[in-house]
């Protein structure tokens, strides 16, 4: 019984990257300004991010601040020293500004990463 909690331990960690370590590198800023946007128009941006580490990596979950933001991603994973890509797409159905968060958790990843969006919703 030992043995097997011993493995259950030691191979948990196998697939996770210590706290401090940091799996991606964002190709693109982590916040986009939008501009002006015409009411009931969504508009998406794309981020673009690098697998750094030496495993591939996947998204494993995004949480937006709100149904207004709407993400979308590639569930295949990323190789290492690969491209991966986020697109985020902003509804654009209340009128004026608008800057939410979003959450986007990596395999192996405990803390999520933070990007920002923003803009400014004009009515017709």
């Amino acid at each position: 019984m030992k043995l097997i909690i011993l493995f259950l331990l030691t191979t948990a960690g196998a697939f996770s990257f210590p706290a401090d370590t940091q799996v991606i590198e964002w190709q693109t800023t982590t916040e986009h300004d939008f501009g002006d946007l015409l009411q009931g128009e969504p508009a998406t941006f794309d981020f673009k991010f690098k697998n750094i580490s030496d495993q591939p990596i996947a998204i494993d979950n995004v949480r937006p601040d709100c149904g207004c933001t709407a993400p979308s991603w590639e569930k295949t994973p990323i190789l290492p020293d690969s491209i991966g890509y986020l697109s985020i797409t902003y509804n654009a159905t209340k009128k004026g500004y608008f800057n939410k968060k979003i959450k986007v958790f990596f395999s192996g990843q405990r803390k999520g990463e933070k990007l920002y969006v923003e803009g400014f919703v004009e009515g017709e």
